[in-house]
């Protein structure tokens, strides 16, 4: 089978995925999307259910997804011609140059300039489109790049060559985006010893890993495969092992939450983060069960009104589902936004949190 059209930049941000989710037509025509359990291709405004994301190839053509085997749907008619919108074309275009000039482009000005198009233009267009600025997507490109070069690498030849021009900028965009110093993200857990297991839940499966100090991680997936692959490349150098027996007591304690305990989640926690997101974290744990804040009322929370961004930021690296409960945090106009686990799962849990609230208001 041919390989996914997309690069570890583009799983990073997945524009492609965003469009599909929001099943926009703009994009048609630019891309296919294969899903590997039904094998059959899209094109990214199909009317279907939307496919999970682990399952779904991307494809330049038509004909690519037909050779890796793939079918045409029935119902979205991929074969048929389409012609890209203007907005799928530039950020199409956009990341093109991004990806083939490896992080030379220094500022949003140079990048409009070689698509010959105003850099206000650029702006409102990716934000429109990814909810990101150009620079804020250049700027995790780079810390992307940096992330893979370092494991082999010493940081300063890593953070030139990933297109920072100081350790100065590596290491302000390092504090909100790894979550640690350059310095200690290349050490993966390095000397670190970390117990997991997965167990089974109502939102599916359920991985709690814990390293002598405290739980590290908490999150859901669909498989056991992939949440320990994720375990493994967020802690590559750590000493993992599965052990059930010794954290029996924490999962029993977080399935009881999920179950909708109200008990407050006072497990013991060891946590790489920069100090701004910690304290976003600790505003996100005296949410009270059942109920919702904003993201711009915790950003004025942490004492920066202006960081609603970096709040959201926060709340995509969060490591400790339930614990931690980032799912109360939504967009002002009441969306949901956006969740690391699924906005599916997003949903449930706060439908759960409020049934318990209504039931236990009726009751008295």
């Amino acid at each position: 089978m041919m390989k996914e059209f997309t690069t570890k930049q583009d799983k990073y941000i997945d524009w492609r995925w965003q469009a599909v989710q929001t099943k926009n037509r703009e994009f048609d025509g630019v891309f296919y999307t294969g899903v590997q359990t039904t094998g059959i291709f899209c094109r990214p405004s199909c009317p279907a259910k939307i496919p999970k994301r682990q399952n779904v190839l991307f494809f330049k053509s038509a004909d690519d997804a037909e050779r890796a085997g793939f079918r045409a749907c029935f119902r979205c008619k991929p074969k048929n011609e389409y012609f890209p919108g203007p907005v799928a074309t530039l950020i199409m275009r956009t990341f093109e140059f991004l990806q083939a000039d490896k992080m030379g482009v220094p500022t949003i000005y140079a990048l409009s300039r070689h698509l010959n198009i105003s850099a206000g233009h650029l702006q409102k267009t990716f934000k429109a489109v990814l909810g990101l600025s150009p620079k804020e997507v250049i700027d995790m490109m780079r810390i992307e790049n940096f992330k893979q070069r370092v494991k082999e690498s010493d940081v300063t030849t890593s953070l030139y060559e990933s297109g920072f021009g100081s350790s100065r900028s590596l290491y302000e965009k390092a504090g909100e985006t790894l979550g640690m110093t350059p310095t200690i993200y290349k050490k993966g857990g390095k000397d670190m010893k970390i117990n997991y297991t997965i167990a089974d839940s109502r939102l599916g499966k359920l991985l709690v890993a814990a390293t002598e100090k405290g739980i590290c991680s908490v999150s859901f997936g669909d498989d056991v495969k992939t949440l320990k692959d994720e375990l493994k490349k967020e802690f590559w150098a750590a000493s993992i092992e599965n052990k059930d027996a010794v954290l029996k007591d924490s999962v029993d304690i977080i399935l009881k939450s999920l179950n909708g305990e109200k008990a407050i989640l006072n497990l013991p926690l060891d946590l790489q983060a920069s100090a701004f997101q910690m304290r976003v974290w600790s505003q996100l744990r005296k949410i009270p069960y059942g109920e919702t804040r904003s993201y711009s009322q915790i950003a004025e929370q942490v004492g920066n009104s202006k960081a609603v961004r970096a709040v959201a930021r926060a709340c995509a690296s969060n490591p400790v589902a339930l614990i931690t409960p980032c799912h109360r945090v939504i967009a002002a106009n009441g969306k949901l936004s956006g969740y690391r686990w699924g906005i599916e799962r997003k949903q449930q849990l706060l439908d759960k949190e409020n049934k318990n609230n209504e039931s236990n208001r009726n009751k008295s």
